[in-house]
């Protein structure tokens, strides 16, 4: 009805511009006046004509000022027999240039005909625009359960991706270079009896390049792709997301040697029968179609289907057993070395300073996801183009961090003299606590200018990745989240909302070194609480803590122990260096930003012994 409307208006308003055009090209056409034979025959006796233009029983006449007029002559006669007849001699008409036309008999019927013919040209045109609208309608309606999936050529050459554009993931690679192998080659599989899996299923962060290496293995096996997301399945139609999945392994088939990849498979694939809505939910309706489907694959269809999601502990039992997604290939977040050789490869096409150190951006990058990185060298090329230079640098880089990290500045977002030096002992605080305590991530940036949703910030960044973390650095590193709370309460004797996300963030680790790592003495190595996740309602009714009243009460004990013993040190800490705090804190008053350097400086000048964590 929408797109019929569209065309109604579009029809009305064709037909406006038509009769507008009309009336304005009319307006143009010269006027004609129509006078007597007896007139015109007078006004050739006074020498006005200038010539007279005979077309059937019509006379159109040029006056010599310019002037046309019209007239009709005698039937029975010619108009030289005419004229002769009103007594014009051949030397008066000699001054006339007189000119007979046929006329047209197909003019004289389309002048006739054509009034009565546009109406009925217009009403056929616009059925016909309706009728085109109820036939497309019906075509969607019968088309709406086929498949939405976006095929990638293997003769793209834009789209085609391939396992040098990926770079972190070699693992990953070694796994998927099989299925690769098999795609191009697959007589070498099936002659000695093996079966090449016929699921693949991607596991990882968000960002972490699971879309992105499932079209290399498409463009390096030079196959077709079929990408489609796991909620494009899913309609408020029943039976449409099974319809959808069968046509769309139809196809593969059809174009095999292919692979099917489904993103975020998670949608359609989680446990069934945990929801309050029976057996007859249409999500489980479309899982159901893909288990049938792979049990239907046969090692001559050459069909490979991937899948990726970035939550396998929701996933069915049935999709994950073998036979079905055989092979489950882990990515992580990249390591020091992974993110350098990322962002050598989203640099390429940009460009660079000749001094650009990538080593040094992927060290203040810890935790960061390919997106993440390739996010990071577009800010910095956007950095560069809005200070209108040609090259990026490395400050843009180092910039861009931040950005990505915690969010653009605030500039318009002033604070007033008292909570920008309330800010300022804050994150000194922290800064301090971090300095003191050994082995903690060294500082690379105070600054009191607020990004994001922060006043404030204190940029801390480890040398090396970690994978494994002792009781000892938590501790530490609770001290030094607790190190703006304390300070503003030695300082002012109060405390503001500023330290509302630190308190949060702490009481989380300090929980989680009580029930989820074994890291309280009192409770001993025993973890607490569900870890299953309450992935629909119908599970979370039916969940229950799987400890007593009394460990619930020892639990909050521990946690209250962790923090107040961690503000505790970190209140020690800034009350024997209250010089330096005060220091600190004074030059962010004054430079609202500290660097790494000059941080290291200023607590060396005091005779502290900073750990430069080199």
């Amino acid at each position: 009805m929408k797109n019929l409307s569209k065309n109604l208006f579009v029809g009305l308003l064709i037909f406006m511009i038509l009769a507008g055009a009309y009336s304005f090209f009319a307006g143009k056409v010269k006027k004609t006046e129509e006078i007597s034979l007896s007139r015109l025959v007078e006004e050739i006796k006074q020498g006005t004509v200038k010539k007279i233009t005979v077309k059937g029983e019509a006379l159109e006449i040029e006056l010599k000022s310019g002037a046309f007029q019209s007239s009709k002559k005698e039937s029975e006669s010619a108009i030289s027999q005419t004229f002769a007849n009103y007594g014009l001699s051949s030397e008066i008409m000699a001054g006339i240039v007189l000119e007979v036309k046929e006329q047209s008999g197909a003019l004289f019927w389309l002048g006739a005909v054509l009034p009565f013919l546009l109406p009925v040209l217009f009403i056929f045109f616009f059925f016909w625009l309706a009728s085109r609208q109820v036939k497309s309608s019906q075509f969607q309606a019968f088309s709406f359960g086929q498949s939405r999936a976006k095929v990638v050529s293997p003769e793209d050459s834009k789209n085609r991706v391939l396992f040098k554009n990926v770079a972190g993931v070699e693992e990953a690679k070694e796994e998927l270079k099989e299925i690769v192998d098999f795609l191009k080659n697959p007589k070498k599989f099936l002659d000695i009896g093996a079966k090449i899996p016929k699921g693949v299923l991607m596991m990882g962060p968000p960002g972490s390049g699971k879309t992105l290496l499932a079209r290399a293995v498409a463009g390096e096996a030079g196959v077709p792709f079929f990408h489609i997301s796991g909620s494009e399945f899913v309609e408020m139609f029943v039976g449409v997301g099974a319809s959808r999945v069968r046509s769309l392994f139809k196809e593969a088939k059809k174009a095999a040697p292919s692979i099917i990849f489904i993103d975020e498979i998670d949608a359609v694939g989680r446990h069934r029968g945990a929801g309050l809505g029976g057996g007859h939910d249409e999500r489980e309706q479309t899982l159901n179609q893909i288990l049938v489907e792979m049990d239907g694959f046969e090692p001559h269809d050459q069909v490979v289907l991937m899948a990726a999601t970035n939550r396998p502990d929701v996933l069915d039992p049935a999709l994950l057993r073998p036979g079905r997604f055989d092979r489950r290939v882990v990515l992580d977040l990249p390591d020091l070395k992974a993110r350098e050789e990322i962002l050598k490869i989203h640099s390429q096409k940009k460009p660079l300073v000749k001094d650009i150190d990538l080593r040094q951006v992927a060290e203040r990058t810890p935790g960061f996801s390919g997106a993440d990185l390739e996010n990071l060298m577009n800010e910095g090329a956007i950095l560069a183009a809005r200070q209108e230079r040609k090259e990026i640098t490395q400050s843009d880089l180092l910039i861009s961090i931040e950005k990505v990290l915690l969010g653009p500045e605030r500039k318009s977002h002033l604070l007033t003299q008292e909570e920008k030096k309330i800010s300022a002992y804050h994150e000194a605080g922290h800064a301090l606590v971090a300095a003191v305590l050994p082995g903690t991530d060294p500082i690379h940036k105070v600054s009191i200018v607020s990004r994001g949703r922060a006043a404030g910030y204190t940029l801390k960044l480890p040398i090396e990745d970690r994978h494994l973390y002792s009781k000892s650095h938590f501790l530490k590193e609770l001290a030094v989240s607790l190190g703006g709370y304390a300070s503003e309460q030695l300082i002012f004797e109060d405390i503001t909302t500023g330290a509302a996300d630190d308190l949060r963030r702490a009481t989380d680790v300090a929980r989680a070194l009580a029930t989820k790592y074994g890291m309280s003495e009192k409770l001993g190595p025993i973890t607490f609480g569900d870890t299953e996740e309450l992935i629909f309602l119908g599970k979370e009714i039916a969940t229950e803590k799987n400890y007593s009243e009394s460990v619930a009460t020892l639990i909050d004990q521990e946690v209250s122990k962790f923090m107040k013993n961690a503000f505790k040190t970190a209140k020690q800490i800034l009350t024997q260096h209250r010089n330096i705090l005060e220091a600190i804190a004074g030059r962010l008053m004054e430079k609202e930003t500290i660097e790494k350097e000059e941080f290291q400086k200023l607590v060396v000048s005091f005779g502290l012994k900073y750990q430069t964590h080199a």
